[in-house]
């Protein structure tokens, strides 16, 4: 059979198939070190698993309305004005089966076929192709210090620009947006009438700074933007799926019908564990927080340790950006090549750095235990030796 065009045009996900070949070899019976994960090594607390147990003991494994039970719903819009200062109705809330399900279905309920669609470099694998999927067409904006330049900003705005995705904390490379430059790119976003797509899923993994929606800068970009979040980092529930957006109602309306002839709704189980999450403790956070920072410190340090390797120290998320272009040379030509060969010669499974459009970087989860981060490095810093000679 002939496949459609839009399927041919879609790249696979480089951080899932690194990730899926790591697994591969060692079921083999190889001692792989992945450092390409982005997904929490803590497990999701007690009184979360209880619920999601009750719920199933209760007999709540029916279907629910596409956009969520209503306490869910409830919980998140409590969630928005106890963190971020916003206020929204239930009516303005979409649960999805992860955020990953929620940016999509915002992305194919804003843009049509040439909408021009600004993502900051680097970016996370998947904006770029769920704007291909939509028929959009992303416009890459080269980054100052991997933050967005405003003066860069206005000058890629076309008539055709319809949104602007904009990711903090970052993945995958930890910057956190200042308020005062959340507030320029509001300005600019406001007087163009730009929609804002603004994921913020690391929201609460953050070392020593703020974390700021750009939705509560004014009213003016409140209505402009759609947030994004969900519970898979905050409470180590990545295979739970249960994401969220909240926005101006008849974008949320557009994407629940969207959502309506996809999946329908998110696990009915899932709900009920994560409203036990958003409703429950919080004290956890601080712990894992705390324990991402001592292996952030670490890694960082290892990193640049290692003659021709660059490191800069991430304000939040678990990920490390490095730059090892330095090892450009021979048979590595790019990431693609040098995450490959670390794979295969050292068995150390990181993430090239062309998956998120900059090919000089790669990246490097911190998601896992310390000994695994010490091993891996030091793997690297022996394959990263043998490559100079």
């Amino acid at each position: 059979m002939k496949l459609s065009k839009r399927a041919e045009n879609i790249n696979p996900s480089l951080t899932l198939s690194i990730t899926a070949k790591a697994k591969e070899m060692k079921k083999q019976g190889l001692d792989v070190v992945s450092l390409a994960a982005g997904e929490p090594d803590f497990d999701t607390m007690t009184h979360i698993k209880d619920a999601a147990k009750r719920a199933i003991d209760e007999g709540f494994t029916k279907y629910t309305s596409t956009s969520g039970i209503t306490d869910l719903k409830l919980a998140i819009c409590a969630k928005f004005r106890r963190d971020n200062w916003l206020d929204y109705e239930p009516s303005q809330i979409l649960v999805s089966t992860g955020a990953k399900q929620a940016l999509f279905n915002v992305i194919m309920a804003l843009v049509d076929e040439g909408d021009e669609v600004i993502i900051p470099v680097p970016y996370w694998v998947s904006y770029d192709e769920m704007v291909k999927l939509a028929g959009g067409k992303s416009i890459l904006l080269k980054t100052n210090n991997f933050k967005i330049d405003p003066q860069q900003l206005e000058k890629v705005i076309t008539e055709k620009t319809k949104m602007l995705i904009l990711n903090s904390p970052s993945n995958p490379t930890g910057v956190v947006y200042e308020e005062k430059e959340l507030k320029q790119i509001a300005h600019i976003c406001v007087k163009h009438n730009i929609a804002v797509l603004s994921d913020e899923i690391y929201e609460k993994l953050i070392y020593g700074k703020k974390h700021h929606s750009i939705a509560a800068m004014n009213d003016k970009i409140k209505k402009l933007t759609i947030v994004v979040n969900g519970v898979s980092k905050t409470f180590a529930m990545t295979g739970w799926r249960i994401g969220y957006a909240a926005g101006p109602e008849d974008v949320i309306k557009a994407a629940i019908r969207i959502q309506d002839h996809t999946t329908s709704n998110a696990s009915s189980i899932s709900q009920k564990a994560a409203l036990a999450a958003l409703n429950g403790p919080q004290d956890h956070i601080g712990k894992m927080v705390w324990e991402y920072k001592r292996r952030r410190d670490f890694m960082v340090e290892r990193l640049n340790r290692i003659d021709g390797v660059y490191a800069s120290r991430p304000d939040g998320a678990f990920y490390v950006f490095a730059n090892v272009s330095d090892f450009y040379t021979g048979k590595i030509k790019g990431s693609l090549d040098f995450c490959q060969q670390l794979l295969e010669d050292a068995y150390v499974a990181a993430v090239p750095g062309i998956a998120f459009g900059d090919d000089l970087f790669i990246r490097l989860s911190y998601a896992t235990g310390m000994e695994h981060i010490r091993r891996g490095l030091d793997r690297m810093e022996k394959f990263c030796e043998k490559i100079k000679k």
